[in-house]
């Protein structure tokens, strides 16, 4: 088992992974315990705008995205069974990443559509002015084309992390990048794509640091399906629950179901503090039922930036994640991934 959890990742350049410096702390004291969640969980309904999978009633699917040792379809649909034989089998959502210019749905997705997952597909973006010049257009329509002829439900992060300082020079503004949303989007709608969810995914630290502030660059309600957060505790080794409270505050204003796109051990800590982090992370969700979805992103990155955020190493935080991933309240049952054309239902409408 433990060599399935060493599995190494991608390179942060290509999934737009952003965790700064990974050198261990040398604070040796005992780790206190984080304080309790500030933000009030919502109890209002939530509901998407009628794309994308069915909502669980009640609990949250948990996922993974895992670097193969084969880049290729293969790989990757045996690295993922892998990781979730080793994480209990529960494991219901599969993670892919995609550059501008690559085109999907395609062997990977596929693969993974046969082992029965709901997928998130991570689409990188470009510079958001020359999204909206109309340069590309016929890129995204064949992107919309192909994600329409799929036919499941997935979920569509597009333009990740946008919040990230060294994004800055590509994403313009946050009015240039809303701009860039709509305009995808609106494309993707005139194709006639039902079974894409649009899913909104900044960094947790845009709204933890105010200089960052993610919030102006949410596209609106009208526009999302799901709202989303990367969360990893970085070199200050902040809580999850911290982290996530900052997000929560603004999630919780709109009627958005939550996916938490990805989370991760990248620092090495002191002695059990891996652990300490990721124990916050199941009772968080619990707390907190608009949180339908939560991926965890396992790599190994040998080159800078180094970061290992996979268990080969700790068998502890190991332990934490399978108990979490095998958690009832985490196997709701998996949305129908039928290929069907008729149109969304649209809850609470």
């Amino acid at each position: 088992m433990l060599a399935v959890f060493a599995l190494a990742c991608l390179v942060p350049a290509a999934a737009g992974c952003d965790f700064g410096s990974t050198d261990r702390p040398e604070d040796t004291t005992t780790a206190v315990a984080p304080p309790p969640p500030t933000v009030t969980p919502r109890t209002a309904p939530v509901r998407t705008t009628g794309r994308g999978p069915e909502l669980p009633e009640k609990g949250a699917w948990v996922g993974a995205w895992v670097k193969p040792q084969f880049h290729n379809a293969t790989g990757r649909a045996a690295a993922f069974d892998d990781f979730n034989r080793a994480a209990g089998g529960e494991l219901t959502i599969a993670h892919m990443f995609h550059e501008w210019n690559e085109a999907f749905p395609g062997a990977t997705e596929r693969a993974f559509q046969s082992q029965g997952k709901l997928q998130m597909i991570s689409w990188q973006g470009t510079d958001t002015r020359s999204t909206v010049s109309g340069v590309y257009d016929s890129l995204i329509r064949q992107r919309a084309a192909d994600v329409k002829e799929f036919g499941v439900p997935v979920l569509l992060r597009y333009r990740w992390e946008m919040d990230r300082p060294n994004l800055a020079a590509s994403m313009h503004s946050p009015e240039d990048y809303i701009a860039a949303w709509k305009h995808v989007r609106a494309i993707f709608t005139e194709v006639g794509v039902t079974n894409a969810a649009w899913v909104w995914c900044p960094h947790a630290d845009g709204f933890a640091e105010p200089d960052r502030d993610a919030a102006a660059y949410y596209p609106g309600d009208d526009q999302v399906d799901w709202l989303c957060a990367d969360v990893y505790p970085g070199p200050e080794w902040n809580s999850f629950t911290d982290r996530m409270d900052h997000f929560m505050a603004f999630a919780q204003k709109h009627p958005r179901p939550v996916v938490i796109g990805e989370f991760g051990l990248t620092q090495d800590g002191r002695p059990g503090q891996r652990a300490n982090w990721m124990r916050e992370v199941g009772p968080y969700l619990k707390k907190h039922p608009q949180i339908k979805a939560a991926v965890y992103f396992a790599a190994r990155q040998t080159t800078k930036p180094l970061y290992d955020s996979t268990f080969g190493n700790d068998p502890e935080s190991e332990a934490v994640f399978r108990e979490m991933a095998t958690d009832p309240y985490f196997n709701p049952p998996p949305p129908d991934l039928s290929v069907s054309s008729a149109p969304p239902s649209v809850p609470g409408r």
